[in-house]
């Protein structure tokens, strides 16, 4: 199915901002406001799938509530928007609303990520078609700059070069680096045509940052991440300039934190400048309130996360206390390593609570306390008993 980029965008009329709610859970919490940054970064990235009917239905992304989280995000201090055209219209509620609050936060105020390459029905690598998909994200978000732009998923491009598709893959960095195509006598190596067709990709969006200036950093984003560091290195030798940044999910989570072995390599094997981690509940994997036989993790990950789920009743009835668990130490991780963290956020209470969890680890301590503690280590200990602790499941 071919995506036809010059077909006109559903509609998603906004009322006056004057009657939009402006109420008191539309004021940030002075506490809790966001001064941590890395590289320019807050700790905290504002991720939109939320805006789509992947993760929401047509009367909430249809309504006001996208735009009241993301002025509430703003105020709080967390000025980065990551969204991308494979997240149905989320780019077109998001640009509605920032346009909508414009007088309050100017264009120069935040910083918009988006992507290219992967789309609701198709993936799309072709030059001209990422021309064509910049030119309609700059359209939908009104603008006429991105801040970044990700390549989206590259291992459904790329050769992947895995030893094994699941698995625990940090060996990728020392015994088995030669079957991950990532002993240094392989940089550069570009394995099959598909490797080539990410290389022309890239080489568009530097052309658009380099010669053009609508972009202004170039990244990579997906799941594996020997894929993601083996291309990287091989865009470095073979374009002869580095991407600036990679992204990568579910890899700096309660599950998996194998990020924080990568981040090193990323970094002086192919020259990334800032690493980000995304989905620090792990595309709900450490969310108990719905099923999770869609997700792609092995059963036995399932099983545990939902044992998990059960235990963490045990410290707090409401049935959030494993996802708060699960931010908080993804953010402490974070916050150890320098990484900013992309969070999918829906309501006004998410982004209250996505920044109180931070401001409970960056300013109250909160790893030193020995009941968090031993509460990680008991949710880790379900995934390690069943050796799925760090553990990366196949892309599907």
């Amino acid at each position: 199915m071919v995506v036809h980029f010059d077909d006109p965008d559903p509609l998603y009329p906004l009322p006056p901002l004057h009657e939009i709610p402006d109420d008191d859970a539309d004021k940030p919490n002075d506490t809790y406001k966001l001064t941590t940054a890395s590289n320019g970064f807050p700790a905290v990235i504002f991720g939109t799938a939320t805006f789509s009917r992947i993760y929401n239905d047509a009367d909430h992304i249809s309504g006001v509530t996208p735009l009241r989280a993301a002025r509430l995000a703003l105020r709080y201090g967390m000025n980065v928007f990551d969204t991308a055209p494979f997240y149905g219209d989320a780019e077109i509620i998001l640009g509605n609303a920032l346009r909508a609050l414009g007088r309050e936060f100017p264009r120069d105020s935040y910083t918009l990520v988006t992507k290219v390459g992967r789309y609701p029905t198709e993936f799309d690598y072709a030059p001209e078609a990422i021309e064509s998909s910049i030119a309609r994200s700059l359209r939908r978000l009104h603008t006429n700059y991105f801040d970044i732009v990700y390549l989206h998923d590259v291992e459904f491009i790329a050769d992947e070069k895995l030893a094994r598709r699941g698995g625990n893959h940090v060996a990728a960095l020392g015994e088995e680096r030669e079957q991950y195509g990532l002993s240094e006598s392989q940089d550069g190596e570009a394995y099959t045509e598909k490797d080539h067709e990410v290389l022309s990709a890239v080489k568009k969006l530097f052309e658009l940052r380099d010669e053009k200036g609508v972009i202004k950093r170039v990244g990579i984003s997906g799941f594996p991440l020997p894929t993601l560091l083996r291309i990287a290195i091989l865009i470095q030798k073979r374009l002869g300039k580095p991407v600036d940044l990679v992204m990568s999910y579910c890899h700096l989570t309660l599950q998996n934190s194998t990020l924080e072995q990568f981040k090193s390599a990323f970094e002086t094997r192919a020259g990334v400048k800032q690493v980000i981690a995304a989905s620090p509940i792990a595309m709900a994997l450490l969310r108990a309130s719905r099923s999770l036989d869609w997700h792609p993790a092995p059963l036995e990950i399932r099983e545990a996360a939902q044992r998990a789920a059960q235990l963490s009743q045990e410290w707090d009835a409401s049935g959030t206390g494993l996802p708060d668990l699960a931010l908080q130490y993804t953010f402490a991780r974070a916050r150890e390593i320098g990484v900013p963290v992309a969070v999918g956020l829906s309501t006004l209470e998410e982004v209250h609570a996505s920044v109180k969890a931070w401001h409970e680890v960056d300013a109250e301590g909160l790893t030193t306390k020995e009941e968090w503690v031993a509460r990680v280590k008991a949710v880790q200990d379900l995934f390690r008993d069943v050796q799925m602790l760090d553990y990366s499941w196949a892309t599907p």
